[in-house]
């Protein structure tokens, strides 16, 4: 990655630096390897001896500094990312590299934004943005205009966790926030569509789409995600699109095209098995448990939410096991079954007791309470045909709406909403990304 053997016209160096080169540049590229091969860990050690060894070619040393800000990266340490990142953007502005100040200032910027550090990963992004333009660098400035929709992506998403709100319904700030990352999305697809970068192409239409949905833009979020779609298609990229299907499910629910968002999910469901992906897998049943109660088909709820159930436990999930028993017990009521719905409903209580979520213990406390007095009064001789539960607490825990999935690495869903049935489930029900 920019590492590469001295070029035969550079002026000779002495006997010994020439060694202490050599063995720099041997260090750096068994680190590069490495990296390459997915082992960052044992590539940083080398990347940090060849810095140790030395060596007079900044431009070398520039380039080690920048894989070492990768590495440290992938590996989630990310102030020691931020710090050889930044060590990699002054050696490129002392040699006058604009070039590598470019590519050092992306770099910071997509380590800032991970941090939560916005408004600075903003400035480094928009000079990379910056130089890019000024050296006729389209590849590079359209890599800008995506980081900084990401940037802008991810705080508004941010904000929009402390506004706990449904999409379409955020606050004014959220709302600007995420319409300058559709700005600069559609920005980045009209230059991606210029270079016909197919692949660049597909990420532009995911992101579109989740920030159009966030924004209750759903007519508008369908349409890129079905973009999404063909292009996921196109390069038989099976993760890319089962993602754009779940999220097709998702805007379809908020259009009340509940029908529909179950075919969408269903799909979601076969391809996350096809790639054995069991997290994923929950979060397809959560979801078509969800999506058959809202069409109030009682027992196929059911029947999903038991798949939920058991994978969960299959993943030694206790959350998304006390979800699923709460759902379950739902679906019981909804069918005039109170019995089978007190067997989820203690469950429910006995989780949450476990893992101390105190609101689905207090939920689960008046469902279990309401349900034993509803069988007691179907044992007396004067109950009615069918048990009164109106009482029943079947959306008390409600978080929210499921809400879209990333179309990149480390992009979040974001919890919204203060109701209803449709509870994002927990690590069972989570895994897109």
């Amino acid at each position: 990655l920019g590492l590469g053997p001295p070029r035969g016209d550079q002026a000779v160096t002495p006997l010994p630096s020439r060694r202490m080169e050599a063995s720099c540049l041997e260090l750096a590229l068994e680190g590069e390897r490495l990296c390459k091969a997915g082992d960052f860990k044992a590539g940083v050690a080398f990347f940090e001896a060849a810095v140790q060894v030395g060596t007079e070619d900044l431009k070398t040393l520039s380039a080690i500094y920048s894989q070492l800000g990768n590495a440290y990266f992938y590996l989630k340490e990310y102030a020691r990312a931020l710090e050889f990142h930044k060590h990699d953007l002054l050696l490129a502005r002392t040699i006058g590299d604009r070039m590598g100040e470019a590519k050092a200032s992306g770099n910071l910027g997509n380590t800032l934004k991970v941090l939560g550090r916005f408004d600075e990963a903003v400035v480094c992004c928009q000079r990379h943005l910056d130089i890019a333009q000024e050296q006729g660098d389209k590849v590079g400035e359209a890599r800008a205009l995506y980081n900084i929709g990401n940037v802008y992506h991810a705080k508004g998403k941010q904000l929009s966790w402390n506004a706990v709100q449904d999409p379409g319904h955020l606050p004014p700030d959220v709302r600007e926030t995420l319409r300058r990352a559709s700005e600069f999305y559609e920005r980045n697809l009209a230059l991606v569509k210029e270079l016909g970068d197919r692949a660049a192409q597909g990420r532009a239409y995911g992101n579109l789409g989740n920030a159009h949905y966030l924004l209750g833009n759903f007519t508008e979020a369908t349409t890129f995600h079905r973009e999404r779609l063909a292009i996921a298609k196109e390069f038989g990229d099976k993760a890319a699109e089962r993602r754009a299907y779940s999220n097709l499910g998702n805007a379809h629910i908020f259009l009340g095209r509940f029908d529909v968002a179950a075919e969408y999910y269903k799909k979601t469901l076969q391809l996350s098995r096809q790639l054995r992906d069991q997290a994923v897998e929950a979060q397809a049943c959560y979801s078509l448990g969800n999506t058959y109660t809202l069409l109030q088909d009682y027992e196929r709820a059911a029947e999903y939410h038991l798949r939920h159930l058991l994978i969960a436990q299959e993943l030694a999930d206790r959350v998304g096991e006390g979800r699923a028993c709460w759902s379950l017990g739902n679906a019981y009521v909804s069918m005039g079954s109170p019995a089978q719905a007190l067997t989820f409903a203690k469950k429910h209580l006995q989780i949450s007791q476990e893992i101390g979520d105190r609101n689905g213990e207090l939920t689960a406390r008046m469902n279990v309470a309401q349900l034993q007095l509803a069988l007691g009064r179907l044992t007396s001789p004067a109950a009615a045909e069918k048990p009164d539960l109106a009482g029943y607490e079947a959306q008390a825990e409600g978080a929210g709406p499921v809400l879209p999935v990333g179309d990149r690495l480390g992009c979040a869903q974001v919890p919204g909403g203060s109701g209803g049935c449709w509870v994002q489930p927990s690590r069972a029900g989570r895994g897109q990304k």
